[in-house]
C-alpha cells in the first residue's frame, strides 16, 4: 500500500535537508532510486510534493501538508516498536492525564518517586477535565488517567485517596467567621462551581440539592482560581477540593477558606488504565501515587 513508511522517509528527509542528493547520502540510498521512489508516490496520489530546481527541492503546500502527517505517522510507529521492545513499564513512555485540581499538588511528589524507581521512562503529563480525560482514554491518547472513577466506566481502576471538600467566601460573608460549615449553613445560599464537564460541578449539584442551596447558573467556573475570585466578589459560595484549598485558598487575603462538613462533600480520586493494560503496570503506579498522597496527609484508599 502507497505511500510506503520508507518513502515517507525519503519524502521527509527531503523536505528537511532542501536536496534529493542529501537525502539519498542521508537514508544511504542512490539518488536516483529515492528520486524514483518520491515521484512515485507523487504520480500514485496526483499531487506535487516538491518543486525540484538547480538550487535543490523546495516543498509544495501539498508537500508540506503530507510531511506533517508522515512525521505523525512515523513518530507513532517509532513508538510502537520502542513499546514492543522496551521492559519498562508503558512501554518506556507513559502518556497521563490528570485533573487541573489534582496535577499541580500531587504529581512533583509522584514524579519524583517514580523516576527514582524508572529513571529510564518518560512521562508526558497533561492537564484535562474529566470529559476530555475520558475520551483521550479512550482513543489512546492517554496510557493512563487521575481522575474520578465514576466518569470512566469499563477501565481497571485503582482508588488512590479520598478528597474532602471546602467553601470559600468572601472576607465580609456573614458565613467568614466560622471554623467550619455545615450543610445547615449552605441552606439558602448560593454555591460556586466548575462547569459542567468536571465531576466536581456534579457533586456541588449533589450538595445543593441535600443542603437547600442552589448552584449558580450564571456563571461556571473553567479554573479553582476563577471561583476564588468570584467568591471573593461576594457573587456566591466557592466549592473547593482538599489538595487547592489546602495548598491554595487558605493563603489568599481576599477569601475566608473553611472544611465542609456534611454527607457526600467528598470525592475518590483513582487511577485508571485502559482494560488491555497489564493489572500489574496499574497496581504499580497506583502505589506510587498513594504513597505521595500519603505525604500530603490525604486520606489514602487501598484496594
Amino acid at each position: 500500500m502507497r505511500p510506503t513508511l520508507r518513502q515517507m522517509e525519503y519524502i521527509v528527509a527531503v523536505h528537511q535537508l532542501g536536496s534529493f542528493g542529501l537525502a539519498a547520502e542521508k537514508l544511504h540510498v542512490s539518488q536516483p532510486s529515492l528520486s524514483n521512489q518520491v515521484a512515485a508516490v507523487e504520480t500514485d496520489m496526483g499531487v506535487r510534493l516538491f518543486d525540484r530546481g538547480r538550487t535543490g527541492a523546495r516543498t509544495t503546500a501539498r508537500g508540506l501538508e503530507f510531511v506533517t502527517r508522515a512525521r505523525r505517522i512515523l513518530s507513532e510507529v517509532e513508538a510502537l516498536r520502542s513499546t514492543m521492545l522496551s521492559d519498562l513499564p508503558f512501554g518506556g513512555r507513559l502518556r497521563l492525564g490528570v485533573l487541573p485540581s489534582i496535577g499541580p499538588y500531587l504529581l512533583p511528589q509522584a514524579m519524583k518517586a517514580l523516576h527514582e524507581d524508572e529513571p529510564e521512562l518518560r512521562v508526558i503529563v497533561r492537564e484535562e477535565n474529566t470529559l476530555s480525560l475520558d475520551e483521550g482514554l479512550r482513543n489512546g491518547r492517554f496510557d493512563a488517567v487521575i481522575s474520578t472513577p465514576e466518569d470512566h466506566p469499563n477501565t481497571f481502576q485503582r482508588p488512590l485517596f479520598v478528597e474532602p471538600l471546602w467553601v470559600a467566601v468572601a472576607q465580609d460573608h456573614p458565613l467568614a467567621g466560622r471554623s467550619r460549615i455545615g450543610a445547615a449553613d449552605l441552606a439558602g445560599q448560593r454555591l460556586l462551581t466548575l462547569d459542567t464537564g468536571h465531576r466536581l460541578a456534579r457533586i456541588v449539584y449533589g450538595i445543593a440539592g441535600a443542603s437547600g442551596a442552589t448552584v449558580s447558573d450564571d456563571y461556571e467556573g473553567t479554573s479553582l482560581d476563577s471561583i476564588v475570585l468570584m467568591a471573593a466578589t461576594g457573587a456566591g459560595i466557592g466549592i473547593l477540593p482538599d489538595l487547592f484549598a489546602r495548598r491554595q485558598g487558605i493563603h489568599r487575603s481576599e477569601v475566608r477558606v473553611m472544611p465542609l462538613e456534611m454527607a457526600d462533600a467528598d470525592r475518590t480520586i483513582s487511577l485508571m488504565v485502559p482494560v488491555d493494560r497489564s493489572e500489574g503496570l496499574a497496581d504499580h503506579m497506583a502505589g506510587i501515587l498513594r504513597g505521595a498522597a500519603e505525604t500530603l496527609d490525604l486520606a489514602v484508599v487501598r484496594g
